[in-house]
């Protein structure tokens, strides 16, 4: 593959959280850097700091670049973000570590609309200190959605589930005032889309969650069942889009019920993530519905356990999978429709008649 390698931003979030130890451990077994190019953004201080407390590292070598587009394959490539000689302190929210967070998503993002970059893997952040940095969005999510574009569906994806989010971060209180059936039958639509293009399946089918304890128990515990979330599955049916439900979420997660369905639609952050971290390891999130690419592994900065060589990075290399597979995954599907055939009037308008399909000299057949 040579230079042809897909280049992988990944941001080290709060470089105070386990960011640089994941990708450290990730990036100590070579054949990482035999599937991809990465281009590591944040303080390079960070990595050479958690390099020497963890056991087995020492393979774990990067170059410094003053850009992506300085990035060399077969090794991991480091450009610098933040403060110079920022002060590393594990555990510790700190206004330095949520700058340098900033800094590097922004630069990420940058390389990624230039084309430096392909894709982007984002280490966990501390939302309160890149608040204080001037951030001013309440997730990774958000962020990109006002850099790329597009309409942004946060999705959490595994081998055994993937779980998508009508409201994402908002206050529960402000959950039911997003509960529109507008906004379900966009999500869905984004679901359907994403799960044909960057996951490959052929006509997926989504379940749909109620809002309420037992789906309302026919409008005795609310009835946004009745009057909102039923009348928004049957109207994206009637787009074409397989939905079934809604289903109560503490059954369907217990009985196994997400194991009949390609995809999930939760009406809120915690209604999703709370069974799929519980139920899958490794797990990925991933910003679907933006004309980028852009996953992150599923779990925190993780503070409690920062600097003590206590960090798993299986979600961390899970991501960094997924975004290789979903890139691909789309430029596939884009040759693969690109120039569609035209359709029978039976199946869309009349693009040809009948007697186009008898050829001149019929009186001979």
């Amino acid at each position: 593959m040579g230079e042809s390698r897909i280049k992988v931003g990944i941001t080290l979030g709060d470089v105070n959280g386990i960011g640089p130890e994941i990708v450290i451990k990730a990036f100590t077994d070579s054949r990482m850097c035999e599937l991809c190019t990465p281009v590591v953004y944040g303080p390079s201080k960070s990595l050479a700091f958690y390099k020497k407390g963890i056991e087995g590292a020492e393979a774990f070598q990067f170059t410094q670049v003053k850009s992506a587009g300085e990035a060399r394959s077969k090794r991991v490539n480091a450009v610098n973000c933040g403060e110079e000689n920022i002060d590393i302190a594990p555990g510790q929210a700190t206004a330095a570590a949520g700058q340098a967070a900033v800094e590097a998503l922004e630069a990420a993002a940058k390389d990624l609309a230039d084309g430096e970059i392909d894709v982007v893997v984002t280490a966990p952040i501390n939302k309160e200190n890149v608040a204080r940095a001037g951030f001013g969005f309440t997730g990774h999510t958000e962020f990109f959605a006002s850099r790329f574009g597009g309409e942004p569906l946060m999705m959490m994806c595994s081998g055994l589930m993937k779980v998508g989010l009508v409201t994402i971060h908002v206050p529960v209180s402000q959950v039911p005032e997003g509960i529109t059936g507008e906004n379900i039958i966009a999500a869905l639509g984004r679901m359907r889309s994403s799960l044909i293009a960057d996951f490959g399946i052929v006509e997926p089918r989504i379940a749909v969650l109620s809002l309420n304890p037992h789906a309302g128990d026919g409008g005795v515990i609310g009835d946004e069942e009745k009057q909102v979330i039923t009348p928004a599955i049957v109207a994206a049916s009637r787009k074409g889009i397989l939905a079934f439900g809604p289903f109560a979420a503490d059954g369907f997660f217990a009985s196994g019920g997400y194991e009949k369905y390609d995809g999930v639609l939760a009406m809120y952050h915690d209604q999703g993530l709370a069974p799929f971290k519980a139920l899958t390891p490794d797990g990925v999130n991933f910003t679907a519905g933006l004309p980028v690419v852009r996953t992150s592994p599923d779990h925190g900065v993780a503070y409690d356990i920062a600097g003590q060589d206590k960090a798993d990075s299986s979600s961390l290399r899970e991501a960094v999978y997924m975004a290789l597979d979903i890139f691909r995954n789309r430029a596939a599907y884009a040759e693969m429709t690109k120039n569609p055939l035209r359709r029978f009037e039976r199946e869309k308008g009349a693009d040809i008649s009948v007697k186009d399909l008898i050829p001149e000299n019929h009186d001979e057949l």
